[in-house]
């Protein structure tokens, strides 16, 4: 059986708010908590709203940030919203509903999706933690500031996009020019209906010319070979590859990791890259001192990426000079990029990297760095 917690609350206060996400602080029984609303689907919350709380996340201890999310306001109950679409996300669920799909008959970007033919090239860098993203926006924006960048996110950890303090901010900022939700996930500036239509839709659509596919927040892991939500890394990297887009792969390095299994290249890189995936992939390497970079390399080699991708180096340092000019914060599992610069700095290589293939630019490939 599910395990699933509800529990009534107060809305004393709304933190903070923008398009489609409310920050609340909510009283429950005696106790000041906080919660996330989501008023594409429950409508907008006011302080003195009786809400209706799923609080199970934060009574499991889970990564969510201990928040609570509104599953209904209590005082509002009849809420609606109309949009002319006809495609459903979170479907078969209390709380599906409608959205204008992009590629819907009558949605007047219908004509451009049925226009696409192939991605003509286009580098398609594919991440397995929502994180990656902000080392690789900055990366192609300062590498090609003229680029249209597009950020695709799929179903496998946080479905709704508003969640994404940092894709807010990468927006704001200039990093990213659109994003598009696919599968179950919804909040884009355009819905898709699955990953191969999401990446047509950010080609033809949006007008993309790199495109980063990840995840949102919340990464599902479960301590296993396959089973980690990030494993959509490599769904991303084959249909680029067949929709004739140039797949890269923003590997998932740490040198601050206590985990084992996380340390130096994470064993979600070997089990994707060196088992999984079908496609030949660019692999970018940031420029380390050579004791890691000769770590990495064992690594490496004893998964295969060598023998089985392009592997390249690159200087990822320039993308994080951009992300602190823009005073753009960044974390995973609760490092900074100063706490974790190896991190960043894979990320950081792979959107230079996709802006240098986009310029035609020359790479630094493996065999020819000399180590």
């Amino acid at each position: 059986m599910p395990t699933i917690f509800l529990q009534r609350g107060k809305v004393l206060s709304i933190i903070k708010e923008r398009e489609n996400l409310q920050e609340l602080e909510v009283e429950i029984g005696k106790r000041k908590e906080k919660a996330y609303n989501f008023p594409q689907l429950t409508g907008i919350v006011k302080v003195g709203d009786r809400v209706l709380l799923n609080t199970t996340a934060v009574e499991l201890a889970l990564g969510t940030g201990g928040y609570h999310f509104v599953v209904a306001n209590l005082s509002n109950p009849s809420f609606s919203h109309q949009d002319k679409g006809h495609i459903m996300k979170l479907r078969y669920t209390p709380l599906q509903f409608a959205v204008f799909s992009t590629e819907e008959e009558g949605n007047p970007m219908r004509e451009a999706f049925d226009s696409f033919k192939s991605l003509r090239h286009i580098p398609v860098v594919c991440c397995i933690l929502h994180s990656q993203i902000a080392g690789v926006a900055a990366g192609a924006r300062y590498k090609h500031p003229e680029a249209k960048i597009a950020y695709i996110m799929t179903d496998s950890a946080c479905l709704p996009l508003p969640l994404s303090d940092l894709v807010y901010a990468l927006k704001k900022e200039g990093f990213i020019d659109a994003t598009i939700t696919c599968g179950q996930a919804f909040g884009g500036d355009y819905e898709a209906v699955n990953i191969y239509s999401a990446l047509a839709i950010a080609h033809k659509v949006a007008g993309a010319n790199i495109v980063i596919v990840s995840q949102g927040p919340g990464n599902v892991g479960t301590r296993t070979r396959l089973g980690f939500s990030g494993i959509d890394q490599v769904i991303a990297l084959n249909a680029a590859y067949t929709l004739g887009g140039m797949p890269i792969a923003c590997l998932r390095i740490s040198f601050a990791e206590e985990r084992l299994r996380h340390f130096g290249l994470s064993h979600h890189s070997r089990t994707i890259l060196g088992e999984l995936s079908l496609v030949s992939a660019i692999v970018p390497l940031p420029i380390l001192p050579k004791d890691k970079m000769l770590l990495l390399k064992d690594y490496l080699t004893g998964s295969d990426i060598i023998g089985r991708h392009r592997v390249v180096v690159e200087d990822g340092e320039p993308a994080l000079t951009l992300l602190r000019e823009h005073e753009i914060s960044v974390k995973t599992m609760g490092r900074g990029i100063e706490e974790d610069r190896e991190f960043f700095l894979a990320a950081g290589a792979a959107g230079i990297v996709a802006a240098k293939l986009l310029r035609k630019e020359e790479l630094t490939f493996w065999d020819d760095y000399g180590l």
